[in-house]
């Protein structure tokens, strides 16, 4: 959906030639007759988040070749240039600098974990019929704590095998896949916010959170989104016999237990989401 995804229908030089022009997506009927922005049908939103659960699930079976490594989450456990930094704070830090200098974190649906960041070295965007409404919502502080504290711990060997690097390598890819499947959420509030906004403004001016997670919650949705997971986990996890066959069995070996990925999307990942949903509803109408 986004620039950095190259989900972007045409981008064209502007005639000052001091910026790019960029038409995302295209007004239109959805299923139910409403006109929005083809990014917000749900359908098209379920898309994305399903592309990024393959990613998330990659993810963590790449982080847990390495065992949890806790020294790479400690403050100022390294020597200079780490300083302050964890191992995994300063890579992130630094990847984001790079990212940064073209562009990413213009895109409205990617958001930085720092904020001392360098200006882009290419020409600025413009985005045309982007469906969301200005906001500074970020909960990457949150995404960063769950994931070194509740994540890793799940889908890695307790221990150390002085394989820091890696794991940070891994942890900074982790991150940024992750902030962008939850930020995702702010997508599905506009969404749902367009479709049905009787039944949202009045909990909105009420400023009642709970009653809008309960509204924007819909367990049979939730459910097919587990199973989905559980079943690509089971898929893309599995340790291939000889045969390179898929087993559905007990005796089944996996890199992660799937049941174990089912849990962090339950637990950590879905919330998280429905986080960013409420905040923004509250926030944006």
């Amino acid at each position: 959906m986004g620039v950095w995804v190259g989900a972007v229908n045409a981008v064209r030089e502007s005639s000052d030639r001091d910026c790019v022009k960029v038409f995302e997506g295209i007004i239109r009927k959805n299923q139910a007759g409403i006109t929005m922005n083809e990014q917000l049908f749900l359908e098209n939103i379920r898309d994305v988040l399903a592309r990024l659960e393959e990613s998330i699930i990659f993810g963590f079976i790449e982080r847990a070749q390495f065992d949890v490594n806790p020294v790479v989450y400690e403050p100022g456990a390294f020597s200079d240039p780490v300083g302050e930094h964890s191992l995994t704070g300063y890579l992130l830090h630094e990847t984001e600098k790079i990212h940064a200098r073209v562009r990413r974190y213009t895109s409205p649906d990617e958001h930085a974990f720092f904020e001392d960041l360098p200006e882009p070295v290419l020409k600025p965007l413009q985005y045309y019929e982007n469906p969301l409404v200005p906001n500074t919502i970020n909960m990457n502080n949150q995404v960063r704590r769950v994931y070194e504290t509740e994540i890793v711990p799940r889908i890695c060997e307790a221990g150390d095998d002085a394989q820091y690097g890696s794991s940070a390598v891994c942890d900074v890819n982790n991150l940024q896949t992750l902030s962008r499947r939850i930020h995702y959420g702010k997508f599905v509030a506009e969404s749902k916010y367009q479709n049905f906004p009787d039944k949202y403004e009045a909990l909105i001016r009420a400023g009642n959170g709970d009653a809008i997670r309960e509204l924007i919650s819909d367990e049979a949705v939730e459910d097919r989104l587990l199973k989905r997971v559980e079943a690509k986990a089971r898929a893309y996890g599995q340790e291939l016999t000889g045969e390179a066959t898929v087993e559905n069995s007990p005796s089944a070996r996996f890199k992660i237990s799937p049941e174990v990925i089912v849990e962090l999307y339950r637990d950590w990942i879905i919330p998280l989401t429905k986080d960013v949903e409420v905040q923004y509803l509250l926030a944006c109408h």
